[in-house]
């Protein structure tokens, strides 16, 4: 619902002005009176504007629309659908020469009604996102935790890389979020090295798959051997609904929440085990064979650095970027909140952390 503000600021291209840069005796352009020219020109609230010039952040980035470009990456086997793209967008796919298998789209495409995008030959990912994962530096036969999975795009990708070795984990405290992720694996088949944690990040602790000796499985009791995973389904028993649905669970899971294991795939080093088995910890001795290879972290953040988020506040309205985005407070907890899925010490990993 329209509000005053929000009548206000609307974005717009900003106005073409016929500006001149003040020069400093260095013949060096004023910064603060360059930020106070475009100030006077970015239909953004005084709150945020103040903000952007306390970072030293130009406002027109944020309101140059179409500077922003929409990034697809294509689904490795389907490279050769760029002509079917073209003829459904009405637009070229440019390639992204220093990010391998990206394309950019006009801002103004939309892909989701395209038959490309429903039959899971290309995904919708930022290019900032496509570069998390290249850094991991993934090679075949790693195992990768991604700690906070939802809503699935890196995920997909780090398993693309891997093929068919290695394993992935996805962890999220949201359940909605992560459910959303598992239908991603679905959609593009690419569950089967992966399994999917509702849990919280900054204390997950189980180790990657394929990390059970015979001889441990062999020890366990008959009875316990009976009650183990069996290959994957979306329909639970119905004493397990009944038991679910009586115990109300909650979307986001908090840290004293255990960890639910809500997907995995016939590879993903599951089936066969169990319970047990599956939530086994390991000494600080033990992580470095038990360990993962790789650790991505995409924690939440203020969003106040994505030009796209910020242009939503359009529609959202803009009161609500004062407490979403330059409350003090919430920056602060989201601080705190990053710090403690890096050095969380319960994760067994051995290598790389991006």
């Amino acid at each position: 619902m329209a509000n005053k503000i929000d009548s206000e600021y609307r974005f717009s291209p900003p106005r073409k002005t016929k500006q001149n840069a003040v020069l400093s005796p260095n013949n060096q352009p004023d910064c603060a009176q360059a930020f106070m020219e475009h100030a006077a020109t970015a239909p953004l609230p005084d709150a945020f504007l103040h903000f952007l010039e306390s970072n030293g952040i130009d406002p027109s980035i944020y309101t140059s629309i179409d500077s922003t470009p929409r990034y697809i990456r294509l689904k490795p086997g389907f490279e050769d659908c760029i002509q079917e793209i073209q003829s459904e967008t009405k637009c070229k796919p440019e390639k992204l020469d220093w990010l391998l298998g990206f394309y950019t789209l006009p801002p103004h495409i939309q892909i989701a009604s395209t038959k490309v995008y429903q039959q899971g030959k290309i995904y919708g990912i930022d290019a900032s996102s496509g570069a998390a994962v290249m850094a991991l530096g993934i090679e075949p036969g790693d195992h990768v935790l991604d700690l906070c999975a939802a809503p699935g795009a890196k995920l997909c990708m780090i398993l693309d890389l891997l093929g068919d070795s290695g394993s992935v984990t996805g962890v999220d405290a949201a359940r909605h979020r992560l459910a959303a992720c598992r239908t991603m694996l679905q959609k593009y088949k690419l569950g089967d090295r992966c399994r999917l944690f509702v849990a919280d990040g900054t204390t997950f602790s189980v180790i990657p798959e394929g990390f059970r000796s015979d001889s441990e499985s062999c020890e366990s009791g008959l009875e316990e051997r009976m009650d183990v995973f069996k290959e994957w389904t979306s329909r639970r028993p119905w004493k397990e609904r009944k038991r679910a649905k009586k115990c109300s669970t909650p979307q986001v899971v908090s840290k004293s929440h255990p960890p639910e294991l809500i997907y995995y795939g016939r590879h993903s080093g599951v089936i066969g085990l169990t319970k047990k088995e599956l939530y086994k910890t390991v000494t600080e001795n033990e992580i470095a064979s038990y360990g993962y290879d790789k650790v991505l972290v995409d924690a939440e953040c203020t969003h106040d650095g994505s030009v796209k988020h910020i242009q939503k506040f359009e529609h959202w309205g803009w009161v609500t970027l004062q407490r979403r985005v330059l409350d003090a407070e919430r920056t602060d907890s989201l601080h705190t909140l990053q710090l403690s899925f890096l050095f969380n010490p319960h994760i067994p990993w051995v290598s790389h952390y991006s």
